[in-house]
């Protein structure tokens, strides 16, 4: 494309694959097209010097030789400096033209010989963040390329200013959507432009389509944003400046023919104050913050995406009774203060149930005018801007999951058919559904794309996805909600805890500083023992009822030892959120 020259990507580019050395003293990053580009990085500090021209940085040889993809950036911890590189990589397909990556694997490489001279408290702090950043290095839906920046949408990059494409690409990028920005201040620093990568955390998925002969290519980007990171249960609602959590951005892009079109539509938390803090509970309870900036919070939030995104439609899909129906009153209630922002509030589970999902066109019906004249984005062969899309539709449930991912696919096959149609590819009467092959490629694409953002989000593939898949419930989506549901119940309640604070470290939402203490009162963890007496009370109680008929005292050993087990067991209960993982480093809100 020749628009305006901000549709096209810059001639700027990133080294594609990097040499690691691995000295006595020191690490050396090294470009294997340019081995005189690149830096070494101390072992004892951590401090990043680049090469000044000259690719032998040492006369001895490494002791370690090893191919590398990219460097994620850095980060200082209390005894030294952690490096993050990228060790695999898998190429998934093209954004407007240009090669997309996923990460596959991360390394990060430690310089903290000052560990030794570190007091004993230091050490542990230090073992425990260290801990931290191994479940960083597994982080999951993580995508970059070396031609172009993956964060801005494509409509927005259309509309910037001559030349823009041409900087670095980390200057390029919407903040917002890139997950390792924390990470890469020191490598702006010393102006390290060709090797600074910025992560898109999401979900990138390409297909071709072959409608009546037409080849084309259809892409489904997410993009998460870090302002208000975190996982399932910790990161609920808003914050004061109004950023909610799993608040993501997903284009579905459209080449054909020559033109190319886009649909932009988010998600996001509701943007109130509100918690649900794991109890061990299945369902623990939602509670709603009574804060006087909660007004404040609502339109700050929704007045960012104006500016962003012009006029908003925010749907919300929650159940309208029990504690859902609360946060949904409350929700509602805040929603009148913004006249400019229209609210519809739709009960996903009781309009469409588990299978009925054609009964979104309900919703579809009380939207449709509305959304049809936000439109979509279109260019031409020529760069020449024929649509532009003039708001967007917010989506919530409680999760920003599940019953969002269906009703968001629904809308993006409506919008697709508008799209092809408006092309000529389909004539006005026929639809994408019509064609069974290229609809069945459509819906596999957004329910892998709901996948891929549930297991960043809950740790679980999405719940619903045979709806997305298939149109319907099936047996087998039946087995596998089963599973993913217990799933999200244990890592919910065990394990994200420290998913928390990892995210909480690496996004800088905490600042590791050697003049306080780093974490809140570390409490005692009573579940392994709380576990034990539990199996120990109801094994010995099996045992001795089987042998109760003997004699009157074994019979009152088994209703003493049924009683304790109980009792342990109401203790349990009772004081559920002592039992679960918890987050060390953030306070929640």
């Amino acid at each position: 494309m020749d628009g305006g020259g901000s549709c096209s990507g810059g001639n700027f580019k990133l080294y594609e694959e990097l040499e690691l050395q691995e000295f006595q003293d020191q690490f050396v990053i090294k470009s294997v097209a340019a081995p005189d580009r690149g830096f070494s990085i101390d072992h004892r500090d951590g401090i990043i010097e680049p090469l000044n021209g000259d690719s032998s940085s040492s006369s001895v040889s490494p002791s370690k030789t090893s191919t590398i993809y990219g460097v994620a950036g850095t980060i200082r911890l209390l005894a030294g400096n952690y490096v993050l590189v990228i060790t695999s990589r898998t190429e998934v397909g093209n954004y407007l033209g240009f090669p997309v990556y996923r990460v596959n694997s991360m390394r990060f490489l430690s310089c903290n010989e000052g560990l030794k001279n570190s007091t004993a408290q230091e050490k542990k702090d230090e073992a425990y963040f260290m801990a931290l950043l191994k479940t960083v290095q597994s982080t999951p839906g993580l995508y970059f390329s070396y031609e172009t920046d993956i964060t801005l949408n494509f409509q927005r990059r259309c509309k910037l200013v001559e030349g823009w494409m041409a900087k670095p690409i980390w200057k390029q990028a919407d903040p917002r959507f890139v997950w390792n920005r924390n990470l890469l201040d020191e490598l702006i620093e010393y102006k390290l432009d060709g090797f600074i990568i910025p992560l898109l955390q999401g979900s990138f998925q390409t297909a071709q389509l072959k409608l009546k002969g037409s080849p084309s290519t259809l892409t489904i980007v997410s993009r998460r944003c870090t302002r208000r990171l975190g996982t399932r249960m910790w990161r609920r609602g808003a914050n004061l400046d109004g950023d909610v959590a799993n608040f993501i951005e997903t284009e579905q892009l459209v080449e054909i023919e020559g033109f190319q079109s886009a649909l932009l539509q988010i998600r996001g938390s509701i943007p109130l104050l509100w918690e649900q803090i794991v109890d061990l509970s299945y369902k623990p309870r939602l509670r709603i913050i009574d804060h006087e900036q909660t007004s404040n919070v609502v339109e700050r939030h929704f007045f960012d995406l104006s500016q962003r995104y012009g006029e908003t439609m925010a749907v919300d899909l929650t159940d309208k009774h029990g504690d859902e129906g609360q946060l949904s009153t409350a929700f509602s209630v805040e929603m009148k203060n913004l006249p400019n922002v229209r609210y519809v509030s739709f009960d996903f589970h009781h309009v469409c149930g588990n299978s009925n999902f054609e009964n979104v066109k309900f919703l579809y019906e009380q939207i449709s005018e509305q959304f049809e004249k936000q439109g979509y984005f279109l260019v031409d062969a020529k760069g020449n801007i024929l649509e532009e899309q003039k708001g967007i539709v917010r989506t919530n449930c409680i999760d920003c999951l599940d019953r969002t991912n269906v009703t968001q696919s629904y809308l993006a096959q409506k919008s697709l058919d508008a799209q092809l149609q408006r092309t000529g590819v389909l004539d006005s009467s026929e639809s994408i559904s019509m064609f069974a092959e290229d609809y069945q490629t459509f819906r596999a694409l957004w329910a892998e794309q709901g996948d891929e953002i549930s297991l960043e989000y809950a740790g679980t593939y999405a719940l619903k996805g045979d709806l997305v898949r298939y149109g319907k419930q099936t047996f087998g989506g039946i087995i596998k909600d089963g599973m993913s549901a217990l799933s999200r119940y244990y890592l919910n309640n065990f394990q994200d805890g420290i998913r928390q604070d990892a995210m909480d470290l690496i996004s800088g939402h905490y600042t590791v500083r050697r003049d306080t203490s780093p974490f809140r009162a570390e409490s005692f963890s009573f579940l392994p023992v709380a576990s034990a007496l539990l199996i120990g009370g109801l094994t010995l109680t099996s045992v001795t009822l089987q042998q109760a008929g003997r004699n009157a005292q074994q019979y009152m050993s088994s209703v003493l030892l049924a009683g304790v087990t109980a009792g342990v067991a109401a203790v349990v209960k009772a004081n559920g959120r002592q039992f679960c993982s918890r987050p060390r480093l953030c306070r929640l809100v």
